[in-house]
């Protein structure tokens, strides 16, 4: 029993090692796609400090991350190590190559299915609609996904990876791809795949899918790999045309504990922070946090977009779970509203 365990932790020293090779790697990338982005925009005018960085950032790239590896890790895939061993170890004689080649695709063919049915699932959509909440789409727009769908994803990415007795390395390797695709195909960046598109994915095909237009909520699902959109009758890529919005047809929270309660309670925002004492204290402590950085930085004062818009109407066409939308008389609230999908029957 503790001999598993202890391979399972003794193998993350040659984690460590490669990390500190994928981490300068990874953010090279960032300053590479910042650039592009910077010089070949697909959408003009998006500035850096756009609305939500400081949430995607921090709470979802460096809080969130941390501990979610800590639990998958340590309290998932760790025990179940432990529990089976070495009886799967049935790619541990394959080339490093090979291994991480195995895995990239492999998940990537999962990833598009359990996305596709995260959009068709009214549940499902609750783990998945906070990654579709930015109107402003960028090269971390990406990070901003919610902790079950993490925990869901990541536990199936990396527990095959440890179970089957893959080279401990290719864990950051693989985990470096995923940042980096990830970053990529959220960028924005004006780039033309040609025929490529129909084999990998790109910012040409992924910002069409978080585009705010009803002929997209049921297309271009794949990450990586753009051949599966394509083979499975999902793929949407209209020549010389553009989205005109992103993000959601409905209000969404703009604050970090705020998206994830949506998901369980729908509610309004704004109208919680005028009933509810403790919730109008916390927002106070957030707003005067920002509003103390946006003074120093004043680039940085869009992070205080967590604010809901005065005098904005939040109701748009309801558009419930099925595929079309409802009668132009029903309006979708935050309280009321599921998904950005079909009529229900």
């Amino acid at each position: 029993m503790l001999e598993p365990i202890s391979a399972f932790y003794h193998s993350l020293n040659a984690v460590g090692r490669t990390t500190m090779i994928t981490t300068p790697i990874l953010l090279l990338a960032v300053v590479i796609l910042l650039v592009l982005e910077r010089k070949f925009p697909y959408r003009k005018g998006l500035p850096f400090f756009r609305e939500g960085l400081f949430v995607d950032l921090f709470w979802y790239t460096l809080v969130q991350s941390y501990f979610l590896q800590i639990l998958i890790f340590g309290f998932i895939i760790a025990p179940l190590a432990a529990r089976f061993g070495t009886q799967f170890h049935w790619v541990s004689s394959w080339p490093v190559v090979a291994q991480v080649g195995f895995f990239v695709i492999t998940h990537d063919f999962y990833i598009y299915w359990f996305h596709r049915f995260q959009h068709n699932s009214a549940f499902f959509w609750r783990t998945h609609e906070a990654h579709h909440s930015g109107k402003q789409v960028d090269w971390l727009a990406g990070s901003r996904s919610h902790a079950v769908e993490i925990i869901i994803n990541q536990t199936i990415e990396f527990a095959p990876i440890v179970l089957l007795g893959a080279n401990p390395i290719v864990v950051p390797i693989k985990a470096l791809i995923d940042a980096v695709w990830g970053m990529y195909i959220h960028a924005n960046i004006d780039v033309k795949s040609g025929k490529l598109q129909y084999v990998i994915n790109g910012p040409e095909m992924h910002l069409w899918h978080h585009a705010d237009h009803e002929e997209v909520y049921y297309a271009n699902f794949s990450t990586k790999f753009a051949v599966w959109d394509w083979l499975f009758g999902t793929a949407y890529l209209p020549a010389n045309r553009k989205p005109e919005r992103w993000g959601l047809p409905y209000a969404f929270p703009k604050d970090y504990f705020a998206q994830h309660a949506f998901s369980v309670y729908r509610f309004d925002e704004a109208a919680l922070a005028e009933k509810s004492v403790v919730f109008r204290q916390y927002h106070g402590v957030r707003w005067r946090l920002l509003n103390w950085v946006g003074n120093r930085l004043p680039a940085a004062k869009v992070l205080q977009g967590w604010e809901v818009t005065q005098g904005a109407d939040a109701t748009v066409p309801a558009l419930r779970p099925g595929g079309n939308p409802a009668p132009a008389a029903s309006v979708s609230t935050p309280v009321e509203s599921s998904r950005p999908v079909t009529a229900a029957s």
